[in-house]
């Protein structure tokens, strides 16, 4: 039957190219003749009205023949006030938007809007509307030509609809205050009940009254909501979203307390909400965790109020799910972690780089003053040994920062699986056994191959860890697309396609307090001594540093599962470039400007060059080095500069001065940064004209002859971009 009360709207909105189909929806919603009998013989039958075509309803249309025509018109109804409450949309409107688009745009502005599509042709399915406008009742499929009566009764039943929407949107804003104004109604009429015999008969019938306006708010409500007796802590009533979040039928939960169910994580849950009702007469916001009937367990809000019902005591329990925000802080808050951790591990790196260049650098140098039997040798080895470790830890540690230089190409992952795991073997031992399943015809992935290969190594060594006893260690690659639902979850995730590398091992596996902490740099359950606490870090930085992400399972007892997820690459890889040949160490005449605020450093690289024949120039800083050639009529051949320096002047705006008073000067920089410090993928720079702390003194000489001896066109550096 029609509800006289609910707002009534009969404004339609026609979308369509064709003018001819605007004329046909207004002489079948607009004019007389037969048609329109037949419909009010289906309307009294649909609706129960008496059919009188003196009291035929007047619809008004409104046209519009594009998408974009349409939303403009949408949005102007709204903002007078009068909003459309059904919209015919076709499917096909060239050249602008299609019928899909159109909704999608309308209905984030007006997404109560009832909306009938009109199509010829099956340009989309079902399912593909579903999955670009989501899951809605207020859409309807009307296929060409299509018939007036069903155009009439879709027009008629669907702006009624509109109109009790419209009703129920409003009485659900105010279901908060129906429950709490339903709770003081209750304590009043108790109150009134045993002063005011009188008044018995009024009172009860306005009690009832109450409650069948509490009923339907209660039933109606999208908020999880039960009603729970005091007395024997039983389940009186629960609604849908009740429902939903525990995932019991109803008559699983009528009649039975929560104990029964196991429903709270915390046996005391009860006790505990009774001493709080007891002191604030009411529970507001209490946080706790919800067992549902499969076993998961969800992060809820509890609110609740003590009321009476039929004379006796219940609570009324309003539950909100927080289990997906209270995933995502927790996830933001590990990545600003991370993040933090990263900028502090590159800022000690660079500090250990200039350490580590003097180290190596002088030790190689009275290395190679002594002969392998004096007495001086042996301690001068271990000095420079210790000194190329540390390197290789500060390297791990730019790795986990997302700051080591990348040498990137295309490449196929099955080749690296399948280089890493014949070294396998002799790591991990022969209790391990190791299944590989890496099928052909993988997507190619743009990648550094010895990162690749080092965190498949890491990971595989900290599997090997956790199968003290000997185990299986299974390593596969997939290809695996990532939808937007899916991406949600996880908060570094994204949608696409990307190639799964997974490390799965059959050990002890990890609690959950140990998860959350596995990629910190120097975190690690092993004993003193048994490792660096680097290992997942560098793993953690190289798929970041590829623009990919880490899954991982695990539980005590169960074993560990590592997922890396790289993105898929279109093109095919490009050939290995061969190996280069081996270089001549050589001095030169030539002069050269060497610019370092670490007067350590700056000392060990002038007595280097100094002792190979070149002119050493030296300055402490950008303003020094200018003051330096000013004195100095000399032309000067090269300039090696450090990155970042003191002073107001960078490396690469002293370079762009001194080229531009020379073009033909050559400059080589060198940093404890790696070239990502400056959010730019400069790995091209790597072994042309950036040398990375800690280097050793041949491959600054090295480099020094190699680019004085370029020729003057391959001097062009693309360091433009460099921001410091």
């Amino acid at each position: 039957m029609n509800n006289p009360n609910h707002a009534v709207n009969r404004r339609i909105l026609v979308i369509d190219d064709n003018p001819s189909i605007h004329a046909d929806f207004r002489k079948i919603l607009c004019g007389l003749g037969e048609s329109n009998a037949a419909l009010e013989n289906a309307r009294a039958f649909l609706f129960g009205d008496v059919a009188q075509m003196a009291d035929r309803t007047v619809f008004e249309i409104d046209s519009a023949f594009q998408g974009e025509e349409g939303l403009r018109m949408v949005r102007e109804s709204m903002a007078a006030g009068r909003p459309y409450a059904l919209a015919f949309v076709d499917v096909r409107m060239p050249p602008g938007w299609d019928g899909v688009e159109t909704i999608e745009h309308i209905w984030k502005d007006c997404p109560e809007l009832q909306v009938v599509i009109c199509s010829a042709h099956s340009d989309y399915s079902w399912e593909e509307m579903v999955r670009q406008l989501g899951r809605t009742d207020n859409l309807l499929i009307l296929k060409k030509p299509f018939d007036n009566i069903e155009v009439l009764q879709l027009a008629h039943a669907l702006t009624e609809k509109w109109g009790l929407n419209r009703e129920l949107k409003g009485r659900l804003s105010d279901l908060d205050g129906l429950v709490n104004q339903r709770t003081a109604e209750l304590q009043c009429a108790n109150d009134e009940l045993k002063k005011e015999i009188a008044g018995r008969t009024q009172t009860e019938k306005s009690l009832r009254l109450s409650e069948e306006r509490f009923s339907k708010a209660f039933k109606a409500s999208p908020i999880p909501l039960a009603i729970r007796s005091l007395l024997d802590e039983k389940y009186v009533d629960v609604n849908e979203g009740f429902l939903e979040i525990t995932g019991f039928l109803r008559a699983e939960l009528i009649g039975r307390t929560p104990k029964d169910l196991g429903l709270w994580e915390n046996p005391d849950l009860g006790r505990q909400m009774l001493g709080i009702l007891r002191e604030e007469m009411s529970v507001r916001n209490l946080s706790c965790r919800l067992r549902t009937k499969s076993g998961q367990m969800k992060d809820v809000l509890l609110s609740v109020e003590l009321f009476e019902l039929d004379g006796e005591p219940h609570l009324l329990i309003i539950a909100q799910d927080m289990t997906e925000q209270m995933q995502l802080e927790h996830q933001f808050r590990q990545a600003q972690k991370m993040e933090a951790i990263g900028q502090l591990a590159a800022g000690v790196a660079h500090d250990f780089n200039n350490i580590l260049t003097v180290v190596q650098g002088n030790a190689t140098i009275l290395l190679g003053n002594h002969p392998p039997s004096s007495i001086e040798h042996k301690p001068l080895s271990t000095i420079c040994a210790a000194a190329e470790r540390a390197g290789k830890l500060v390297r791990q540690l730019l790795t986990f920062s997302r700051k080591q230089v990348r040498q990137p190409r295309n490449m196929d992952v099955r080749g690296t699986i399948t280089s890493v795991c014949e070294m396998l073997p002799r790591l991990l031992g022969e209790e391990i056994k190791v299944n590989v399943i890496a099928p052909a015809g993988l997507p190619f992935v743009n990648a550094d191959a010895g990162m690749m290969e080092q965190m498949l190594m890491n990971l595989a060594v900290n599997a090997r860890d956790a199968m003290s006893g000997g185990g299986t260690l299974t390593i596969a690659a997939e290809e695996v697309t990532i939808n937007i639902d899916e991406a949600r979850r996880n908060r570094e995730a994204r949608a696409g396609r990307f190639v799964s590398l997974s490390v799965r091992d059959t050990g002890c596996g990890m609690p959950p307090e140990v998860l959350d902490r596995i990629f910190e740099p120097f975190y690690t359950t092993k004993p003193v001594g048994k490792g660096t606490g680097l290992g997942l870090a560098t793993v953690y930085g190289i798929a970041k540093q590829h623009e990919g992400w880490i899954e991982v399972q695990s539980e005590p007892g169960n074993g560990s599962t590592f997922r890396v997820f790289m993105p898929a690459c279109i093109n095919k890889g490009a050939a290995p470039s061969s190996p280069a040949a081996p270089q001549v160490f050589r001095g030169g005449t030539e002069s050269v400007l060497v610019v370092e605020d670490e007067e350590e450093v700056r000392a060990f690289v002038v007595k280097l060059l100094a002792s190979h024949g070149y002119r050493v120039f030296e300055a402490a800083s950008g303003l020094e080095a200018l003051q330096t050639l000013s004195s100095h009529e000399k032309r000067i051949q090269l300039l090696l500069t450090d990155m970042v320096m003191p002073g107001g002047i960078l490396g690469r705006e002293l370079a762009e001065q001194l080229t531009a008073l020379d073009p033909e000067l050559k400059v080589i920089y060198t940093s404890g940064y790696s070239p990502g410090m400056a959010g730019k993928d400069l790995a091209l720079l790597e072994g042309h004209n950036f040398l990375a702390k800690p280097y050793p003194p041949s491959a600054l000489l090295s480099m020094v002859r190699e680019v004085l001896d370029r020729p003057p066109a391959c001097t062009a550096l693309p360091v433009a971009d460099w921001v410091l």
